[in-house]
């Protein structure tokens, strides 16, 4: 977690500058959000999108260090061989501008209480302009666009949401969730996994999941927080199971449910559901069987079909 590197150098008595893309037109390596930290004692981490360009941002950030520079200021980089100034070395035509924050032992507050806000699984709003930087915490809720970029001469500002917004909540600890979860921690996701089984090894040996819990099922949607940002995925070891939390999960606001099984399986439950008085229109929104077709075999091929699947779901695509 780049926060973490930034607190541990902060620390540590090191200064530095955090980059930050703030915006992006056209096809551009980097993506709005995407930070690398600079620290006076030559260490980076993180990335800005690789490449020339991202060498010569940190080359910059080197040597405004160097000089004893501590100010915040934009960068702006095109990538095409024709722009007539700003140019990136890169050749993708679209263009990116970084943020170039200056952080010093001044700014240990902030950053140790963005890095506890993440690591409690907690949101809150980050807000920069050239002369200011705060951290608010905030509920989901509260928060706007994920990110807010506003540019007009030399007046400026920018604010992201920081922490967890993107939750999964797995119900069915079996051979398929160690996996998923390894590669949804990977993906920044809030991953929580719940079972009614005690003793299960795929359970207990879950040590990436952010919580674990055994539950009874026909109370588990108390543990979902609502949201579009939050993914349900149903794979418990039996389909009653799997009935039961649907039911439950149904008439909540969230932005994906995911249900494993076979087709016939899945048609057995849906008719159950549409014969209690659930609608099409409900069930059209549960994605089942869950994962893009790419003929997975393995919890791990499957896992990563679900994943997969996700991703395309929160992309809008």
């Amino acid at each position: 977690m780049i926060w973490q590197f930034v607190l541990d150098k902060l620390k540590s008595g090191q200064s530095m500058y955090l980059i930050v893309v703030s915006e992006t037109l056209g096809s551009s390596p980097g993506k709005v959000g995407f930070k690398m930290a600079v620290s006076s004692d030559g260490e980076i981490s993180g990335s800005i999108g690789g490449g020339v360009m991202e060498f010569r941002m940190v080359e910059l950030a080197r040597k405004e260090l160097a000089v004893g520079g501590k100010n915040t200021f934009l960068k702006r980089q095109v990538h095409s061989s024709e722009a007539e100034e700003d140019k990136s070395g890169m050749i993708c035509s679209g263009e990116q501008t970084h943020i170039f924050i200056y952080l010093s032992t001044l700014n240990l507050k902030i950053c140790s209480d963005i890095v506890a806000a993440i690591s409690s699984g907690k949101t809150g709003l980050l807000h920069i302009e050239p002369k200011r930087l705060e951290f608010k915490s905030a509920g989901v809720a509260e928060l706007p666009a994920k990110h807010e970029f506003n540019h007009n001469g030399n007046s400026w500002y920018y604010s992201e949401v920081i922490g967890i917004k993107d939750r999964a909540y797995i119900f069915g600890a079996g051979h398929i969730s160690l996996p998923l979860t390894h590669i949804l921690s990977l993906l920044d996701f809030w991953v929580e996994v719940y079972d009614n089984r005690k003793e299960l090894v795929t359970f207990t040996s879950n040590n990436l999941a952010n919580k674990k819990e055994v539950i009874d099922f026909d109370n588990a949607s108390k543990y979902v927080m609502e949201g579009n940002s939050t993914y349900c995925l149903i794979m418990t070891f039996g389909h009653k199971f799997d009935e039961m939390i649907l039911r439950q999960l149904l008439p909540l606001k969230v932005g994906y449910i995911g249900m494993i099984g076979s087709k016939s399986k899945v048609k057995a439950i849906f008719d159950n559901l549409l014969e209690e008085g659930y609608s099409p229109d409900q069930l059209a929104k549960v994605c089942s069987p869950v994962g893009l077709p790419i003929g997975s075999q393995t919890p791990a091929e499957i896992a990563v079909s679900i994943a997969a699947q996700i991703v395309q779901w929160r992309n809008g695509l």
